[in-house]
């Protein structure tokens, strides 16, 4: 199978520019509806993978994402979310695109084709064999992403890779690749829509199932979440409402008092035994 098919082919609708707006939407659905399936017949794969990182940062290693472009800011998104969501710190989990920070939001032209500023910019941050690098490339062949990878794996740091094509050069590379192929894109190559929602459920699935089995969520709750807004402090007061059977004043106190769900449980309990 030619790796590049999938991601470039022609996509299963024409005349595009002919359609109502309603049929656009209903045909956008319609194609966005397979993305999940295309991720369960991944799951062996995800799984894997994310053993590998519980074990690394349980030993003092971090996760990196490293991509550009769409691929690029969906590892940075899912990075930055981390610490409100999780109370983790953010070091943990770090995002590198292709041009740098100014890459977030404008396009830097040809960034992605450098075969040595993957590994710099890794370099940046002290990366070691404690550590686990995920390369994140719709297409799979983009330099900046396989060439970072390959580096790692020459550094014995343990590697993985999200992609949309099967067989891909960033696939080989990867001693851990996942493969979603969700096949072709409603606009021919836009890959920013089925691939990126593709690649954004796997991140999820990563960081969600890592934090959990790290010990970050209690029952089904954030206990860790950070309060940096007024509707945390009241999803914090909440839980702690139901989790104590005390009233809401009293739940207020003591979120004032430990800032932290997990810190007013554990000393609430610790205090009334």
């Amino acid at each position: 199978m030619d790796f590049f098919k999938t991601t470039e082919q022609d996509s299963n609708y024409n005349h595009l520019e002919k359609m109502s707006v309603s049929e656009l939407l209903q045909n956008i659905n319609k194609e966005d509806k397979s993305v999940a399936f295309s991720v369960e017949k991944a799951l062996p794969q995800i799984e894997l993978l994310v053993e590998e990182i519980v074990k690394k940062l349980k030993n003092g290693g971090r996760l990196f994402y490293i991509g550009a472009g769409t691929s690029g800011r969906l590892g940075i998104l899912d990075a930055s979310e981390c610490p409100p969501t999780f109370g983790v710190s953010h070091e943990l989990v770090i995002g590198l695109i292709a041009g740098g920070d100014s890459a977030i939001r404008k396009a830097v032209e040809f960034a992605e084709d450098s075969l040595t500023q993957g590994w710099e910019d890794l370099k940046e941050y002290g990366i070691n064999s404690k550590d686990v690098v995920v390369g994140i490339a719709a297409s799979g062949t983009t330099p900046y992403v396989i060439e970072a990878l390959n580096t790692c794996n020459q550094n014995k740091i343990i590697t993985g890779c999200i992609t949309c094509n099967q067989n891909s050069p960033l696939s080989l590379a990867a001693k851990f690749p996942i493969e979603i192929v969700v096949g072709p894109e409603f606009v021919t190559g836009s890959s920013r829509m089925k691939a990126g929602t593709a690649q954004k459920l796997v991140l999820n699935m990563i960081t969600t199932s890592t934090m959990i089995q790290l010990g970050h969520i209690k029952g089904n709750k954030m206990v860790d979440m950070q309060l940096s807004n007024n509707k945390l402090v009241d999803r914090g007061t909440k839980m702690l409402i139901t989790a104590l059977n005390i009233t809401e004043k009293e739940a207020k106190k003591l979120l004032d008092t430990y800032g932290n769900v997990r810190l007013a449980i554990k000393n609430y309990t610790n205090e009334n035994r």
